[in-house]
């Protein structure tokens, strides 16, 4: 087995060709992991079937170690504990499969123009959710095939090459079969508002004036209020092609549930975020000095300095306290 050094620790088998290198096994002892861009001067471009799927045994193939320190055959190496990973830039194709069973896997970083993913590519990624998305403008059909192909909640992060960035939530939709045993047949049902997120795409390309539109429909329909609230939250922070009837919109909702947004971004100890929240939707004196009392027990220092000085800007007066002795 060659060894060569890298950024994680992984037991390849690869395959070299003409145009590039193929994955055909990949096993990573590493809980946040990248996968090589390049073995022996050339790129990686695709992942083989049931790649990174642990419990696989290695397929015959060349065998490559990349290491980045000290890693015992005692580690375990069957990526059951992988839960951050960034594919390689140069990726074009993911087999079938690939990723089948990587139960622990919460995060996929990579680029839109991964052409081609087999079937099966994402089953029983149960907790995959958050993608990070290089947007090249050279495909950008991933994003709809993600969407279409995983209806829970995604937490979508996109980042465009000229620096502009999006985060984008879509709700989460069930689809139901339920038998009518009268009629003998079986009635299709779509239960949760995310469905019409899901498919905003128009030739599988991505509108976020499409996106937006959704947000008045949504709110008229059982929705989860959490949710709802994190959507409006992430596009006014980042407010990418954001109109000004769909920044009031998300506004009004966020002023409407600010003290739940700020519960939320103490229990992420986000200061930055807390601020931006502070001065777009104020605070009454009861919520920051409910909000005080959290970060004071929460040990978040950064961010009780944030209340407290915006209780003092707001109400300078004081809050008035009693004592028993």
């Amino acid at each position: 087995m060659e060894r060569i050094g890298g950024v994680n620790n992984w037991r390849l088998t690869i395959r070299r060709e003409e145009a590039g290198v193929t994955l055909l096994r990949a096993a990573t002892c590493d809980r946040r992991a990248a996968l090589p861009e390049a073995l022996f001067g050339l790129p990686v471009t695709a992942l083989g079937d049931h790649a990174l799927a642990p419990g696989r045994r290695p397929p015959e193939g060349e065998e490559v170690l990349v290491t980045c320190g000290p890693a015992g055959d005692g580690e375990d190496w069957d990526n059951s504990g992988l839960e951050d990973l960034r594919l390689p830039d140069s990726l074009l194709r993911a087999g079938d499969y690939a990723f089948f069973n990587c139960a622990a896997l919460k995060t996929l970083r990579l680029r839109d123009t991964v052409r081609y993913w087999g079937g099966g590519a994402l089953m029983n990624c149960r907790g995959l959710a958050a993608f990070h998305l290089t947007c090249t403008g050279q495909e950008g059909e991933l994003l709809a095939y993600l969407a279409d192909e995983l209806p829970r909640e995604l937490d979508v992060t996109l980042h465009w090459t000229d620096g502009t960035l999006a985060r984008l939530i879509f709700p989460e939709y069930v689809e139901v079969y339920e038998e009518n045993c009268p009629a003998h047949h079986f009635d299709y049902n779509i239960c949760g508002a995310g469905y019409s997120y899901h498919h905003c795409f128009y030739r599988k390309q991505l509108s976020l004036k499409a996106y937006d539109e959704l947000w008045r429909p949504m709110l008229g329909m059982e929705h989860d209020a959490d949710c709802a609230m994190r959507l409006a939250w992430w596009r006014l922070r980042y407010p990418a092609e954001l109109s000004a009837r769909a920044e009031a919109d998300y506004l009004a909702y966020l002023r409407e549930n600010a003290l739940s947004a700020a519960r939320w971004l103490l229990a992420e100890r986000d200061a930055a975020g807390l601020r931006f929240l502070l001065s777009r939707a104020p605070l009454s004196r009861e919520a920051l000095t409910e909000l005080c009392g959290l970060a004071r027990r929460s040990e978040a220092p950064e961010a009780l300095a944030l209340l407290l000085e915006e209780q003092h800007r707001r109400f300078s007066g004081g809050i008035g306290k009693s004592f028993d002795l």
